[in-house]
């Protein structure tokens, strides 16, 4: 096996992760949904993050245990930069999390759960319009399967005309600021551990929405019961797994292309409904999610 069909298969396999984060995701808007007829966005923000850090935090110790015993533990000097570098990546990346979840949570407590997960798809295309700003020119063939992928979302998301409501524009600012998360995802994943940047990111996040709730909301006890699995599905799964995923498979992944894989979550959220809840699929829906599988496909084999 030469470099080029190594380095081809190592992308496959970092595009599974990212297929494997939209799955979660995909469940997560129920969640999303649920938590929002009990708690306010922040108050559900600060739920999921202290728990996401609750959960990796013994993940990044036994995971950092094992990499000393392998490869030895570093001085302090040694290991001072790259502190640095995960603090200023953890601030960075967290500020546009929280930012990027906020609006999510907030708009789709005013649009549909199909609504939401097409509009916060829209980072599909606004991450390659970004990257030309930085010096990178996505090909005919990238803008081929991001154009099959709008389709398609717009197939399995959206019933009649489409008017922007406030919640839906709300929602399409979360895709602009999770775009932002994206690319500074893709900047930083190279530099630092995985597991320890999705620990910091949810570290800034849970700090900001709790100051945010805390000014703004007035959370009550038994509506945080009420909205318990939810929050903790979104902690755990959502927060924990799916955004670590997305930092270890963004890192082989140029971002236009991880974004084509994960705006996939809204193809597995249809399938959820169908598998787990015997919502039928309309010939329609199901147009839109071979079309977004086939973008996903051809994304790997064109680009």
């Amino acid at each position: 096996m030469n470099r080029q069909e190594k380095e081809r298969l190592s992308e496959t396999g970092h595009t599974m992760l990212l297929l494997l984060a939209s799955l979660i995701w995909g469940a997560a808007f129920v969640a999303q949904s649920v938590g929002a007829e009990y708690v306010g966005a922040y108050t559900f923000l600060a739920g999921r993050s202290w728990i996401a850090v609750a959960f990796l935090l013994p993940v990044g110790l036994i995971h950092e245990k094992r990499k000393n015993d392998r490869e030895g533990q570093k001085s302090r000097e040694e290991r001072k930069p790259q502190r640095r570098m995960l603090v200023i990546s953890s601030l960075i990346c967290g500020i546009f999390l929280f930012a990027a979840s906020a609006a999510q949570q907030v708009g789709i407590a005013y649009t549909t759960t199909a609504k939401s997960g097409f509009l916060t798809a829209m980072y599909v295309v606004i991450v390659p319009i970004l990257s030309v700003f930085l010096g990178h020119r996505p090909g005919w063939k990238l803008w081929l399967c991001i154009a099959m992928s709008v389709m398609g979302l717009y197939l399995l998301c959206i019933q009649g005309k489409v008017a922007i409501s406030f919640g839906d524009g709300i929602t399409l600012l979360s895709a602009l600021l999770f775009s932002f998360q994206i690319m500074t995802i893709n900047h930083f994943a190279p530099k630092v551990s995985g597991i320890w940047l999705s620990l910091g990111q949810f570290l800034v996040e849970a700090v900001l929405s709790t100051v945010f709730m805390l000014m703004i909301e007035h959370p009550v006890l038994s509506n945080l019961r009420a909205a318990g699995i939810a929050i903790l599905y979104a902690g755990v799964m959502s927060s924990g797994v799916g955004y670590t995923l997305q930092i270890i498979g963004q890192r082989k992944l140029k971002p236009s292309v991880a974004s084509i894989a994960m705006c996939m979550e809204s193809v597995f959220s249809a399938l959820a409904g169908w598998v787990i809840l015997h919502q039928t699929l309309t010939p329609r829906e199901i147009a839109g999610c071979a079309m977004m599988f086939t973008a996903i496909i051809l994304s790997q084999i064109l680009v």
